[in-house]
Order: C-alpha cells, then structure tokens, then sequence
C-alpha cells in the first residue's frame, strides 16, 4: 500500500484485495489551513535536483511501481505507466461506458454469456510479433492461470470465466458460466492488458518487468525509485505519440515534484499541495487539470458499540450531517479541489442518482438532536496518521468537522492511529468497535454503483468486507439484490436510485465530499488527461503550437 494523495483511499470489495489498493492518508496536529486570499502564497523554495536533460515529456509522479507487468497492477499511478505500454480489448470511458480498444468490434449473445471480439487488423507488438486471436487468448489465459499471483483477478476469474478461444486469426470468443454485467468494464482494467506471446509464454508465473505490448510506448529503461523511461513505438498502430519518450521520474516529496516544475526539469507533476492551488491557478506558465473522481470521503457512524450508542438514533445521525459546513471545509481545507456528495456516491459511478443534500444548518442540527433526546453528545472518532508529508489533511479535516460538530453541542474526541491501528479498529465485527465514528475513504474498484453499495449490505460487515458502520436495511438489501440480476438497464437504475435514497435517509454516514484528481503541467504542453479512476495518460500530450 502506497500513498496517492491526502484524501485518496482506495477501497475494494472485500479485505482480500484491501492489502494491494487501499491507501490512506494521515495528520499532525495542526489547524485548518486559513481560507485562501488575495494575495498568493509564496511557494516552496526546495531547491530541485539535477537531472539529465532528455528528450520528449518528464513526468514527477509520488511513488515507484510496485510492478509495471499489466497482470500485477492494484494502484492507479502505476496502471498510468503501464497503460501507455499495453492496450486492453476494449476501453473505458470517462462516463463508464465501454468502447473500443484492440477489438474494434464486440458482441454478446442474447443470454448474456458469450463474448464475441473482432480484433484490429495489423497490430504489432513491440518485440515485433502480430496480434492475433491466439495471442489474445494466451495472454488471458495467463491471467487465469492461478500460478500466477493476480491481487485483482475478480470479476475475471475461473469462477466466471469458462472458455477464452480463438475462432479464426482475428476473432476471440469468452464464454461465462454466469451473466455478468461487470465483465466488460473488469476487461478494459490495466490488468488485463494483452502482452505478446513471448512475454506470456516466459512469464506463466511470475510478472515481467520489461512489459511488451502493443501501446504508444514501449519499455526503454527503469532505475528502481528513481525514474521508468519508454520510448515512443513507431509501429503503433493508432495515432503515433508526438513525445518521442516519457520519463517518469519517482519524487515522493511533493514540495520536490513542485519545485521540479516550477524549475522546468519536469513538464508534468501529479498531487500538487493543495494550499498552494490558487498561486499554482494564477501562473500563467502552468496548466491545473483537475478531474471528478469515483471516491467519496465520509464519516462513517459504527451503528453497534458495545452497550449500545446514541448514532442508533436516525435523528441524530441525520443531525450530524446537517451540523458540518462542507463548502467551508472544501473551501477553506481543500482549495475547492471536492464535490460535496449529494448520494451516497459520486456523480461519476454508473448507477448513480442524485438525491439531494445535507445543508449546512446547524439550527435543523440542534433540533434534531433534541428530538432525538441527545441534546448533549460526547463522541469518538477515529482518524489516519502518520504516512506522509501531505497526509497531515486528514488532522485538518477532522478538527475542522469537530469543530462544526462542537458548534452544534457535540463534543468529539479524535484519536489519531496510524495505519495498521486504524484499520485493526475499523475492520472489527459488530459490537467489537471501540469509537463511535471514523474519517474514511473509499473508491469503487469499477466505476458502477454495485461497487459502492458494497458499503450498505451486511455481507459486507467486517471481516468479510469493509461496511464498517455495520448498518443494515432490509429494504436497502432488498433493492441492492434485484438491481444485481437486473438486466433491463432503466429498472436497474430505478432499484439502485430508491437504495441511494433510503441509504441518504437513514444517514449510517455523515457524507463529505468527493475528492478531486489533480495534476499540473507546463502551459507549453497540452493533451495530458485523466478520468474518475485517478489513472492519467500522456499517451497523446504534444506542445502547444
């Protein structure tokens, strides 16, 4: 587990694959950074490191690889490297939806279990073999095979997946053993990006780190926490890169990424600091490219301490949420860089439906709480600390909701714990749990409301998975189950828009915000991207003419 950014913790369904991509970040105790004014901020003065000048594009990313071998991806800055050098089947667009990749055609039988895919014509890997039915089908089975260690094999695994054989040169068949409408979305995921038959073949079991693809981009050079290096492929078989290479240098400390741009030794960097967005916003040689993402940022109320807890009170949990001014927070904490959520998810999920909001109102949160017979509460919530320089934002964060919360009559102990302690306290079974709230993240590992209901069914509940307020509604179980079979679209959206309205209602969170993905480069470049899944491509990145 690795950093990505303050408030960005990859969450999963279910604690197997929690260990690979759930990350989290944590505070000092210091106050909420003062609302951002008129007069910039002065930025760090880090001096930068000397590099060697190389051509194309230089990237400052926060961490180094675990692996750049597609079948062993589990976080999304490594998936970016990767995903220049190897091409899934078929993409994932930016509203969830699917389009073409190295299949420029696919169909499914009328009873949802087999997949048809039309390959491209004329696809060359980078060790100079053709793509072809075979090939595709060697590389997924690879990814089947079990010797191989996958962290994120499911939903496309033996469980499901029954055949994957070539029909003619350039036509693929996957047969399932079930529906599944998530499969198309799993097979547009970096894991399962097609390599070449010579990379398959001498790496049934373990990974490959000099990758062969099909991408923009092919593999030149890596120096382990220092830099990855790929060349442009000029037999690409799409659009040809303009960047003649990509550097991606490893600089952990985001003061250095910053000081490296504002430097001019790197054109790109990932996680800026946020308290220095609007002098960042203000400089006319630089580029803020900021992008909605699938993960929510909440409070999540353990509904089951031991003895019994006041958040058992719908009202009061519903006055909780009434208590805390998030556009102040997002405002002045987080430099306008969140959505506040108005579901009980991002807008960016499919399935998603807007509910409403929780206004800031702290005369309807008094009221609440009187009603529901707890004018005074004295609260526990847990918190993060302790795994970066730029995760001292969860201590803001959290003193800035305690604050609102005392303003309401709530008094809140926060107790910092660091990683493992954090978790070893949240993963408990009900009655186990020994503070009344958390300050949590959580990103659905595919962009579909499926994946975010995960948090309000019971076979959820630690330490199956991560539902950690343990809350339960039949009828939210009820909704969730159907819309699971639904294969009508609309009626699926109709079941998953009355869960999120009942979930909104019942309040087993106080609901934050959704963070936003940002990354920041030279105004002389242009084309850099990212999508809701935190990954980023340069793969089409040119100068400004």
């Amino acid at each position: 587990m690795k950093r990505r950014a303050a408030l960005r913790v990859l969450g999963v369904a279910g604690l197997a694959s929690l260990a690979a991509a759930c990350q989290i970040g944590g505070p000092v105790d210091t106050a909420p950074t003062a609302a951002p004014t008129d007069e910039p901020t002065p930025l760090p003065t880090v001096a930068p490191t000397e590099v060697a000048v190389m051509p194309g594009l230089r990237l400052a990313i926060d961490q180094d690889p675990d692996t750049l071998d597609p079948a062993g991806q589990t976080n999304p800055i490594a998936s970016s490297i990767v995903e220049h050098l190897a091409e899934t089947l078929v993409r994932l667009q930016p509203d969830g939806s699917i389009a073409a990749g190295l299949a420029r055609k696919f169909t499914q039988s009328t009873d949802g279990k087999t997949f048809t895919f039309e390959l491209r014509p004329d696809v060359e890997f980078h060790d100079g073999a053709q793509l072809d039915a075979e090939a595709a089908a060697l590389s997924l089975n690879r990814f089947l095979d079990p010797r191989l260690r996958v962290s994120m094999r499911a939903p496309f695994d033996s469980s499901l997946v029954a055949d994957v054989s070539p029909l003619d040169p350039l036509t693929l068949r996957i047969t399932l053993k079930d529906r599944s409408r998530l499969f198309l979305q799993k097979l547009a995921a970096t894991e399962l990006a097609i390599v070449s038959p010579a990379h398959a073949r001498a790496f049934p079991d373990s990974y490959n780190e000099e990758p062969v693809g099909t991408g923009p981009y092919r593999f030149k050079e890596r120096r382990k926490g220092e830099s990855v290096v790929l060349e442009r492929f000029d037999g690409y078989w799409g659009k040809r890169a303009t960047y003649p290479a990509l550097q991606f240098r490893i600089v952990p400390e985001v003061a250095t990424r910053e000081s490296l741009l504002l430097a001019n030794q790197v054109e790109v960097m990932i996680d800026p600091p946020l308290s220095d967005l609007p002098t960042l916003q203000n400089n006319p040689a630089l580029k803020i490219v900021q992008t909605p993402t699938a993960r929510s940022t909440f409070i999540a109320m353990d509904l089951t301490l031991p003895g019994g807890t006041p958040l058992a009170i719908k009202k009061v949990r519903q006055a909780l949420n009434f208590a805390i001014d998030r556009d102040g927070i997002i405002r002045n904490v987080l430099f306008g860089a969140a959505t506040p959520l108005d579901a009980p998810m991002a807008s960016t999920l499919v399935g998603y439906s807007r509910v409403g909001g929780y206004g800031y109102d702290p005369n309807r949160a008094r009221q609440l709480l009187l009603e529901g017979g707890t004018p005074q509460l004295q609260l526990k919530m847990l918190y993060p600390t302790g795994r970066s320089v730029q995760e001292t934002l969860f201590a803001q964060l959290a003193q800035a909701v305690a604050g609102n919360l005392h303003d309401v009559g709530v008094d809140t102990e926060l107790i910092g714990a660091d990683w493992a302690t954090f978790l070893a306290a949240i993963n408990v079974p009900a009655d186990k749990g020994t503070a009344h709230m958390h300050l949590f993240n959580w990103a659905p590992a595919l962009l579909d409301a499926s994946q975010q209901m995960t948090q309000f069914v019971r076979a959820q509940w630690p330490p199956a998975g991560l539902a950690t307020s343990h809350y339960w509604n039949p009828r939210v179980e009820l909704l969730v189950s159907e819309a699971a079979r639904e294969a009508d679209d609309q009626r699926r959206q109709d079941e998953y828009a009355e869960a999120q309205r009942v979930v909104w209602d019942d309040a087993p969170w106080v609901f934050l915000w959704s963070p936003s993905f940002l990354l920041v480069h030279s105004a002389k470049v242009q084309g850099v991207t990212a999508q809701p899944t935190e990954k980023f491509s340069a793969a089409n990145a040119e100068p400004v003419a």
